[in-house]
């Protein structure tokens, strides 16, 4: 992995609830790599309903203060950066995956 920063700018979703468990940061931890993992140092972002539900625990199964308000039914740990819908280039790669990979562009959706 190279070497890079240790945070991050972001934001962060602190709960289950309205736009005020948004959170803008410059201080979020820079996610440690596991093997097959690629770092995306992201140049834009998209907010999709997967977003927006599961910060209204529109998903839950029973109400958003129990633990059950995900789309999978188990618990969501707060603080997290929500999105999945990211275009950026990868800056760093884990152990398992070439070194050629990185600066490659991508999209995740």
């Amino acid at each position: 992995m190279n070497e890079m920063t240790k945070s991050m700018k972001g934001v962060w979703l602190t709960g289950h609830g309205e736009l005020d468990k948004l959170d803008v940061r410059n201080d979020i931890p820079v996610p440690k790599l596991t093997a097959n993992d690629v770092l995306i140092r992201v140049g834009a972002a998209a907010v999709n309903n997967t977003d927006i539900n599961t910060r209204t625990a529109w998903y839950s199964k029973g109400d958003a203060t129990t633990k059950d308000a995900s789309w999978a039914g188990i618990a969501i740990d707060f603080p997290r950066v929500q999105g999945i819908d990211v275009c950026g280039h990868i800056v760093a790669v884990g152990k398992n995956v070439s070194n050629n990979r990185i600066a490659e562009r991508v999209l995740v959706e």
